[in-house]
Parts: C-alpha cells; structure tokens; sequence
C-alpha cells in the first residue's frame, strides 16, 4: 500500500475517553468552565464578574456568572494529519491560563491575537470573549471546516465586536505571500487578504497547543514563528504540549523526542543577553493555574511555556 502508517492507523485523545466508540460522524461535546471565587473578582453575590468590552468603545464592563459552556464538534478517533479534529490536553490547560487571565487582568483585553493549529477552534472561542480579532490558523479543508463551524456555533459566546477569521496556514509554505488569492488552492473563506496581513502585523500575542509531536513540523512550526514574530510589532508566544513517549531504538529508552526537538529551539532569558534570531522561553507554573473544567486529568507531561523571539 502506498499509504503509510500515519495515514491508515487511528489514534484517540485521552480527552474522549468515554465518548461512544466505532462512530464516523462528528460528535458534539459540551465543555463546561466552572469558577471558584477564592481566584477570581465577584459580586456581592458570590458570582463571578466576567469582563465585556461595551458595544460603542473599548471600555470593558462586567457581568456575573458561575459557568458557562462551549459546544465543540470534533472526531472521536482521526489519523495522524487529522488531529486537529480532535480535542487533546494541553489545549484545555492553554485554554485555563486564557480563561484565568481574562477573568484576573486586562492582558488579553482588546488584542489582535493569532492561533497556530486552532483544530476545532476551542481555545479562540475563549479569546473571542474578550479580544479584538482573533485569527485562527490550520491547514486542510475538514479541519478548517469544522473549526469554522465550531465558531459560528459559539458565536454567542463572543464579545459582540470581536471579529474571528478562520484562515489556511501551512507551515510547510511561505508565509506571507502577499497575492494569497492566487496561491490559494481552498475555499476563499480561508484565504488571507491584505487587510489581514495588515492585522497579524499588529497582532500582540500568538497561541498553540498541541503541536508538538512530530519532529518534521516541530522544525516548520518554528520556521514559521521566525517570520510571524518578526513581522510588525513585538509578540508573546504561549505554546501548551504534552510530553510524548516513543521506544527508540537509537536510545534503546523510551524518551520524549519530539519534546527534544523543541527544547532544541528554545534558551533561557539568561543566556542570550548578546544573541539576536533566537527564541527565549520560561515554563509557566501551571499549578497556580486553576481548573475550570473539572471532568479532566491534566496529568504531569503537559507544559506551558512564555516565548519570545529576539531578532
């Protein structure tokens, strides 16, 4: 067979453990993000006070809630060029420290923000309560379809100014080309105009979970954060994965290459005072994150990191 292994073998997010085995059809699940009042701003009622930027300024407002829900389309089981169908680990933990941070300061407040490897687009709906614009990224027709779908069915959810495109990213190309139009082999829906161009330039934060497990698009991946995070004004990358074990027969262990491979890219803020072109990076404390979702366990591989590109 002329397909490989990659193609044909299946695999399973621990995060749909549970979900109805053998089905084809997309599966809707309900994520519920409860609050605790002991790490957030309240009312005089014990209920949380999520902010909301007014309709006719950028000034934000507040409104009271315990929970609330995200409804994400996804696949139980995909192939491996089909992950982003499905739900995986470190994107609920990336989304936590979003949800924290929205609902604790102002940092994510009115941004122009982009995700690589949005998948089913669940970490953007969170940012699209509070953000600007929100550009989410991925690459392939089904994901983007269904990434696509997944925000216009949370659309309620959003902050009634905040615009989201879902938008074609390979990292496998060159990025950006500015007649996108004529590259553009997908939907026009996907493809990038000169005015998004425009906005990534502007856009202060980039997202990513999830995208650590191969050491080709490990290597792509970076390639393309080089030309984002140089391209207008400063960024801040947060990148959530989840360590993931192989047998090696080089090593003759079971060892995390995949995460090796991206520490490979990475230096701590003290090392690189003089070097230019290189990315800095410190993990987050991700136990002083609270978590929201309670019907998960985040285990002891999943990371957060801070990174920044000096050039």
């Amino acid at each position: 067979m002329e397909d490989s292994d990659s193609e044909i073998d299946e695999v399973m997010s621990e995060i749909h453990l549970g979900c109805p085995p053998g089905t084809k059809k997309p599966f809707l699940s309900r994520f519920t993000f409860s609050f605790d009042s002991h790490h957030l701003t309240v009312d005089k009622d014990g209920d949380l006070l999520i902010p909301r930027r007014n309709n006719n300024n950028n000034n934000f407002t507040f409104r009271s809630a315990h929970s609330f829900t995200v409804n994400i389309q996804h696949s139980i089981t995909s192939t491996l060029p089909l992950v982003g169908l499905q739900v995986w680990k470190a994107q609920l933990v990336l989304s936590e420290f979003v949800l924290h941070k929205t609902c604790t300061s102002s940092d994510f407040h009115g941004i122009v923000c982009l995700e690589l490897g949005a998948g089913t687009g669940l970490l953007g709906i969170l940012l699209a309560r509070v953000a600007k614009a929100v550009f989410l990224t991925d690459h392939g027709d089904q994901i983007l379809d269904n990434c696509a779908n997944n925000v216009h069915i949370n659309s309620s959810l959003f902050n009634p100014q905040t615009v989201v495109n879902v938008r074609e990213l390979n990292w496998m190309s060159e990025w950006p080309i500015e007649d996108s139009h004529s590259h553009c082999t997908i939907p026009d829906m996907y493809c990038w105009s000169s005015q998004d161009f425009d906005q990534v330039k502007n856009a202060s934060f980039i997202f990513a979970a999830d995208v650590i497990y191969n050491d080709d698009l490990t290597i792509a991946l970076f390639s393309t954060l080089k030309r984002l995070m140089s391209f207008g004004c400063e960024k801040v990358l947060y990148l959530g994965l989840e360590k993931r074990y192989n047998f090696s027969l080089d090593d003759l262990n079971v060892v995390a290459n995949g995460y090796a491979c991206f520490r490979s890219y990475i230096k701590g803020e003290g090392l690189c005072k003089q070097e230019k072109g290189v990315f800095v990076g410190k993990r987050i404390d991700i136990t002083q994150i609270p978590q929201y979702m309670k019907d998960y366990d985040r285990g002891e591989d999943v990371e957060l990191w801070e990174i920044k590109y000096v050039f």
